[in-house]
């Protein structure tokens, strides 16, 4: 299922499959947030921004307009 980090929920797992580059920080690239690289949602603060990810072992705070700007591919966690 194609969808992006905004989109995904407590807990769930994801592969970043594209993004454009124009949108994305360069902090973030230089931490992981590569196409390829897994994400877990680890939380969402009280107001529903910024959300806290798991990058690939990094953890790090993204702003939910860049979160849409990032595709994802959920992993079933059947899997």
């Amino acid at each position: 299922m194609q969808t992006t980090i905004a989109n995904l929920k407590k807990g769930e797992r994801a592969i970043i499959t594209n993004f454009d580059v124009e949108a994305i920080p360069l902090k973030l690239l230089e931490m992981g947030c590569l196409p390829g690289n897994m994400v877990e949602l680890i939380q969402i603060a009280p107001f529903g921004d910024p959300l806290y990810l798991n990058v690939n072992g990094s953890h790090l705070a993204i702003r939910m307009e860049t979160a849409r700007e990032i595709e994802v591919e959920i992993i079933d966690p059947r899997t």
